[in-house]
Formats: C-alpha cells, sequence, structure tokens
C-alpha cells in the first residue's frame, strides 16, 4: 500500500496522521467485516475512518488483541477511552462509538513493546459485549453516513474547513507548510472531514462527538466551530511568542548600547561609576520596600549608569537613590507590650501625671490585644517646664521604640515638612524624613515640639502642611517632594507638645487628642526635686558621692521663695545654683554641712524673690483678687477701682483685651440695675468717673473669667466696704446676673496656694474641677460655689 508519511508521533500522540495517497477503502466492503470484533482502548485520541495511524500498544490484553487480529482477518474495534488516565479500563470506560480498524503493519520493537500502524474503515456501534477476557470482544453494528449531494452550504463548509485548516498550519510552526498542499488536493469530502478532524487539536469529548455524528453535513458544521476555535488559539499564541521575541531582542540592543557607551565613557578618560552603581546595587538587593520603590529606584539606577560623573546631575541622582537606600521602608522595631514594666518606666521617669500615665497605658493594652492600630496624634498641652517633652522620651523607652525629637518652634517654611524638588540647588528631604533616615526604623516615638509654634509668611503655610502629616487617614501615604514617592508614617507614634493651644490653627487641632498637663503644686515640686532634680544637679556637679541633704522643708522654701512657674525649670536652675556654690567649698576644702540650711540658701541665692505679704496687707476699698490662666500656668492679679468726681465716665488702664473690657461694663451695667439692692445711690453713677486698673500694665490681659472680681471691686469702690483678706475668685458674669464656669481651673487653684490665698469664690459648675485635683495639694483651701453675682458680693464684701 502506498503511503506518505509526515512528522513522527511524540507523547500523548502529537502527530499528523499518516495520510493515504488512495482515499478509498481500498475494496473493503461491509459484507466483508464480521459481526463480532476484538477491541482496542486507544488512550488520548480517536481514530476516523479513513486515516492511518501508528500506535504503540503496551498493555497486555491489548498486545494480545492486536496479535489475535493480526493473524485472523486483520480488522480490529478502536475505540477511544472516556477518561485517558484509567491504566485497566472497564466496559463504562470505553465509547459506545468506535472505528473498524485494518492493521496495516505489526512491528516487534526492540525494548518489548508493540507498534502497529492502522487505519480507520468504518464506524460502528457496540451492539453487545461477547467478552472482557483475555481482551475485550463485542459484536458490532456499522454506521452509515448520511452522504450530502448538491448542496452549495456544504461545499461553501468544505471549503471554509480547507482554509481554516490552511491558516492553522502557517500559524503552527511543529507542522510542515506542505502539509497546506496536501490538504487543497484532498478531493473526497467525507475523508477531508475525517483527516482535519483527527488532526484537530481539542478536547477529546469533541473529537468523539465528530465521530458520532452521522450526517455528514453536521459533522462539517461542528468542525468548522471547533477550526475557528483552534485558529484563534493559534493566532494569540503567534502574538505572545513574536512579542516576547520583540521584548528580547529590545534588551539585548539597549545592554549591548550600554556596554558601548560604557567603553566610550572609559575611552574618554572619566572615572567609570560601575563601582559606585555596583554597591548600590548591592544594598538594594536585600531592602524590603514597595513595588513603587522598587521600580523607581530601577530607573534612576538606570539613569546613573548612562551619566558620567562628572556631570551635575550625577550627584542629584545619586543623593537621591541614597537616601531611598537608607530610608526604613518596612523595617519596624517590635513594640513592647509589657504593661507593668511601662508603668514602672513611666512611674521611675516623672511623678505625678496620673491621667497621662492612665491614656498611655490604655493605647499599650489595645495595642497588645489587637495586634495592630493606627497611632493616634497625642497633643501634650500645658505650660513651659512640666516635662512634656521628657515624657514622650519615656513613653518611647517604656514600649521599646526609638525616639526621635523634632523641633517645630519658628519653622515658617513648607518645604522643611514636605522636603524640596530635588532638582533645586541644595534640596532635601522634609525634617520628617530626615528624622525617619536617622533612627533607621518606620515606627518611632516622633515628638513634634511646641507645635503652637510654628510661624507661616511667603514662603508657605508649614501648619497646612502638617495636616496631612497629622492624620491617620491619610499619614499611610505621606507624599514628599524630594522622595517623588510616597511613605508610610501610619505606625510612627507622633507626640506634639503645645504651650498654647489657641495658637494651633483649628483644622490641625482638630486632627489631634489633647491632653491637657496642668502645672504642679508645691508639694508635688518638692517630691520631683527630691526624686529627679536634686540626684541630676548632684551628678552634673560632681557631687553624686556627697552625703549632704536637703529636707523638703527646705525644698519648700526654695519653691516658695524663689520660684513662681507651674513647671519646675526655674527650681531646676536655683537647684543647680546651690550646686555650683557647694562644689566651690568642696573644691576649697571647705567644711560641708550634713544638710542644706536657710542660711546657706541665702547665701548663695541671695533674700526670697517672692513674698505672700502682699496678698496679707488689708487692701483699701475697691481692690479685688481675681485669678487668671496664661500660658505659662495660673497667677494671681489685683483689680483697682478708684472713683472721683466726674460725669459717670469709665477709664479702663492695664493693656485689656476686649472681653475684659466687656466684662467691666457688664459688671458695671448690673451693678447700676441693682443698685437698690446694694443700697447704693443711683445718682452717683453719674456724678463720678470710674478708673479700673489691672497693674502690671505692660503685660497684655484678656478673657471673661475676671467678671465676677469686677463687679466685686466695683461694688466695693461704690459701697465703701472691704474686700474680705486672703480671697480670690474667678468667673464668668453675665447681665441676668448670673455666674459662668471658666476654665485652667487647676492652673489657677495651684497658683493661689502659692500665693498663701486661703478662701477662692468659684462657679458652682466648676465643682467637678475641684474633685479632680488631689486633695492634699489643696488643704487649707475653703471654696464657695456660687450661682448668681449677688452671692458673690455677700461672701467677698466685709459688713461696714
Amino acid at each position: 500500500m502506498n503511503k506518505f508519511y509526515f512528522a513522527n508521533s511524540e507523547e500523548e500522540m502529537e502527530f499528523m496522521p499518516i495520510i493515504p495517497l488512495n482515499e478509498e477503502t481500498d475494496g473493503l466492503e461491509d459484507d466483508k467485516i464480521p459481526d463480532e470484533l476484538a477491541l482496542l482502548p486507544l488512550r488520548n485520541t480517536v481514530l476516523f475512518p479513513g486515516v492511518v495511524l501508528p500506535i504503540t500498544v503496551g498493555r497486555d490484553k491489548s498486545i494480545k488483541a492486536v496479535n489475535d487480529a493480526y493473524k485472523a482477518d486483520k480488522l480490529i474495534g478502536v475505540v477511544a477511552q472516556k477518561d485517558s488516565t484509567v491504566e485497566d479500563p472497564n466496559l463504562v470506560d470505553l465509547s459506545n462509538v468506535g472505528t473498524v480498524a485494518r492493521i496495516v503493519k505489526l512491528i516487534k520493537m526492540p525494548d518489548g513493546g508493540t507498534t502497529i500502524i492502522i487505519q480507520g474503515r468504518k464506524r460502528f456501534k457496540i451492539s453487545e459485549v461477547v467478552s472482557e477476557d483475555p481482551y475485550f470482544k463485542a459484536r458490532i453494528e456499522l454506521l452509515q453516513d448520511e452522504i450530502v449531494t448538491d448542496d452549495p452550504e456544504f461545499d461553501a463548509y468544505i471549503s471554509s474547513i480547507k482554509d481554516l485548516a490552511g491558516q492553522i498550519i502557517q500559524l503552527s510552526p511543529n507542522l510542515p507548510s506542505e502539509a497546506s498542499i496536501i490538504l487543497k488536493n484532498i478531493e473526497n469530502e467525507s475523508f477531508l472531514v475525517h483527516f482535519v478532524s483527527s488532526n484537530l487539536n481539542c478536547d477529546l469529548k469533541d473529537k468523539q462527538q465528530l465521530l458520532e455524528i452521522n450526517n455528514l453535513r453536521t459533522r462539517a458544521e461542528l468542525l468548522l466551530k471547533l477550526l475557528q476555535v483552534e485558529l484563534q488559539l493559534a493566532e494569540l499564541k503567534n502574538k505572545i511568542t513574536n512579542k516576547t521575541k520583540a521584548d528580547l531582542d529590545k534588551q539585548q540592543r539597549e545592554y549591548f548600547l550600554q556596554q558601548q557607551l560604557k567603553s566610550i565613557k572609559e575611552e574618554l578618560g572619566g572615572d567609570s561609576n560601575d563601582r559606585e552603581v555596583k554597591e548600590l546595587q548591592r544594598k538594594a538587593e536585600t531592602k524590603q520596600w514597595t513595588e513603587a520603590a522598587a521600580e523607581l529606584f530601577r530607573k534612576g539606577i538606570e539613569k546613573l549608569e548612562r551619566m558620567h560623573p562628572s556631570t551635575p546631575d550625577y550627584s542629584v541622582v545619586y543623593n537621591h537613590l541614597d537616601l531611598m537606600l537608607d530610608l526604613p521602608w518596612k523595617h519596624y522595631t517590635e513594640d513592647s507590650y509589657d504593661l507593668k514594666k511601662a508603668k514602672k518606666i513611666l512611674d521611675n521617669d516623672h511623678y505625678g501625671m496620673d491621667k497621662i500615665k492612665e491614656r498611655i497605658l490604655e493605647y499599650l493594652a489595645v495595642l497588645k490585644l489587637k495586634g495592630d492600630m493606627k497611632s493616634p496624634i497625642l497633643c501634650f498641652v500645658g505650660p513651659p517646664g512640666i516635662g512634656k517633652t521628657s515624657l514622650g522620651r519615656s513613653i518611647a523607652s517604656a514600649i521599646g521604640r526609638k525616639y526621635v525629637r523634632l523641633s517645630l518652634g519658628g519653622l515658617h517654611d513648607e518645604s522643611e515638612i514636605r522636603g524640596h524638588r530635588k532638582t533645586y540647588i541644595g534640596a532635601m528631604p522634609g525634617r520628617l524624613l530626615q528624622s525617619i533616615r536617622k533612627v533607621k526604623t518606620s515606627n518611632p516615638v516622633m515628638i513634634l515640639d511646641e507645635i503652637d509654634k510654628i510661624g507661616n509668611d511667603h514662603r508657605g503655610d508649614p501648619s497646612s502642611a502638617m495636616l496631612e502629616v497629622l492624620d491617620p487617614e491619610q499619614n499611610g501615604t505621606f507624599y514628599d517632594n524630594y522622595l517623588e514617592l510616597e511613605y508610610d508614617l501610619s505606625k510612627v507614634l507622633f507626640i506634639a507638645t503645645a504651650n498654647n493651644i489657641n495658637a494651633i490653627s483649628p483644622a490641625l487641632r482638630d486632627r489631634l487628642e489633647i491632653i491637657d498637663l496642668s502645672g504642679y503644686s508645691i508639694e508635688e515640686k518638692v517630691e520631683i526635686a527630691k526624686r529627679h532634680l536634686v540626684p541630676k544637679q548632684k551628678e552634673a556637679h560632681g557631687l553624686k558621692s556627697l552625703k549632704m541633704r536637703i529636707s523638703n522643708g527646705m525644698l519648700e522654701r526654695i519653691v516658695q521663695d524663689y520660684t513662681r512657674e507651674s513647671g519646675v525649670r526655674e527650681l531646676d536652675r536655683q537647684l543647680a545654683s546651690i550646686m555650683r556654690a557647694i562644689a566651690k567649698d568642696v573644691a576649697l576644702e571647705e567644711e560641708i554641712p550634713d544638710s542644706l540650711t536657710e542660711e546657706h540658701v541665702e547665701r548663695i541665692l541671695g533674700k526670697g524673690r517672692y513674698s505672700n505679704e502682699i496678698y496679707k496687707v488689708g487692701n483699701p476699698p475697691g481692690v479685688a483678687v481675681g485669678l487668671a490662666w496664661t500660658y505659662v500656668g495660673g497667677d494671681i492679679l489685683f483689680i483697682e477701682t478708684s472713683l472721683s468726681e466726674g460725669k459717670g465716665e469709665l477709664k479702663l488702664t492695664g493693656n485689656l483685651g476686649n472681653v475684659m473690657k466687656e466684662s467691666v461694663s457688664t459688671a458695671l451695667s448690673y451693678l447700676q440695675a441693682h443698685a437698690a439692692e446694694f443700697k447704693i445711690d443711683p445718682k452717683l453713677f453719674g456724678q463720678r468717673t470710674i478708673h479700673v486698673h489691672v497693674p502690671e500694665g505692660a503685660v497684655p490681659k484678656d478673657g471673661p473669667s475676671a467678671g465676677i472680681t469686677m463687679l466685686t471691686a466695683l461694688t466695693s469702690a461704690f459701697t465703701g466696704r472691704k474686700v474680705k483678706s486672703y480671697l480670690a475668685m474667678t468667673g464668668e458674669i453675665t447681665l441676668r446676673g448670673q455666674v459662668l464656669p471658666v476654665g485652667g481651673i487647676k492652673e489657677k487653684i495651684l497658683a493661689a496656694k502659692r500665693a498663701g490665698i486661703k478662701e477662692i469664690i468659684l462657679c458652682w459648675q466648676n465643682e467637678k474641677d475641684i474633685k479632680e485635683i488631689n486633695p492634699d495639694y489643696i488643704k487649707g483651701l475653703k471654696f464657695h460655689f456660687v450661682k448668681e453675682m449677688n452671692q458673690v458680693v455677700d461672701i467677698a464684701l466685709l459688713k461696714k
């Protein structure tokens, strides 16, 4: 039999079948095919009539069936397995429709296997399985093709099948182009359909479906659909292959050009920058960073490789890449969640501050339970010298994070926060990224010191630039102009400090969790001096081994006579003066007493600078003592009122603000309206010039809290009744005669205690603020809580 061979077979039968040049059935008639045939199960392929296939037979059952058939009439029934993975198929694993095949050639292979060349003849259907041992044998029923004649649509199908098959051959590199010529020369439509179906690269189920269709037109229609799918797949594969090849060619071209450029630069006599670039690349290999950062770094390296080291832009690109490598992108220090240890550290470093310590421990507790939390933006607000900045350092120590401080006082350039564009001469990253770079961790405790003292001018408004930094929802994507990339600041624990919260812009204030730190009482200052300041100053002046002690009474004396502050900075300076003097005595080998005495203190510090005697002297009518709050703490102020002949004018002096002036007018209006109650002649208001003065005229004063003090001073002046000694007051007034609450109560109370005041008048709504103060710190103070202004007058003024 004359045959024409194409490509040889591979695993799972990826091959083109052998094509018989004579497309007929070699004279084999239906009546020569027996009713019973041995069955040969095939994996991974379907045999079609007229198609020749080489098959390697490996299973014992199949070898026996082939040998028996070859010895007999060389006919065997070929059926496809439904599941190619089944090694020993049962009847249910076989397809019901197969092809009668003639064994053209049987070849014994050297490895003991058997290869047969078979040619499909007629389609058949299994009627009944006669036996299963030693191989399947079945009674069959031949199937007839329904031939189509004189159908133009069928002719169009056949033509399309030829065209599509030809296109697939052209797109498939594994198939020889001569196959398309043979396809065009196949005249038998039935054989063309069978041949193309056999070569179709589709699922076994689709091929079996083609075999089972009796109508040749329907079979051609399904084949056409399957060919269209395969053509699309072949086109896609071809497109991907070409694209990959183009990308590879581009990379090879770029590499070649880079090598040429490198040689040219070396010929020009310049130093090769290879060593620097390779060092940067070596560092980058171990760097953990975002995909965007890795991509930006790669582009920067490529740019650096193209530059000569002497060009101005070289250092710009190099410094930018160096910054990227120095930043700790995904490096975090591990937080310590030992709450007992954290509490101990906070207690050792700072005396008092119970509310703040409680807040820090709450934060740690949530972090411990949840594992991750957006860091809050805490803001410590309070007078200078009470330990806001050092508290931040203690927090860092308590949770095991690194500490960095960023001073914002006087900052007026927005670029200090966001950085400069790197194209500018002398450009640098913002101070936030500089600090992160310095501590080499992305989750430090960062102190934003003096956030209320940020300035703004024509160069920008840094406080507006801080809005993004201090918003937990936004700072995960903080953009620095120099870095030209987003950086995650969400894990940083920001702690801002401020003296005056009113100086912070409202938008910025809204992003902060305000924690008020009030001033220290005398008792607290004594304890802080004993625990922290005295040991620190002893060590600083080389007196660590000195046994001289300073008693609590002496420390209290220093606090009262030589300081007037909410914090302890001035106290620290006074103790430093004492230690310097003692250090001189030790150096001169003079006798050092066992404990510090008043004589020593007066010799070193001089006479006491402050005295409470001024508050103990009886004041004339028209003078009242008020309590004020300033950003440096609480303070005492006198309100002085005098009456003189005139026409009812009101004079105000003492550098008063608008709100304070309005308080005087309100108090005077109330007094005029209730003159009869206070036994004042109404005519006096039109016959006197009223002068209200608040001493220390150089100091600006404002706020509503001096309202009841103004009323008391005016009432005292008009009635001639003196104000009770050792009495101070604070509260806002209304025209209806009500007393309203004010803020800064703890600061004011502590200032009154320092000044020796014994009685204080407050609004009844401020009673809750008094309860928050440690009772030991306000021992000896008597509080009067009032609702109306006539109660203030009754308490404050003495009888005539």
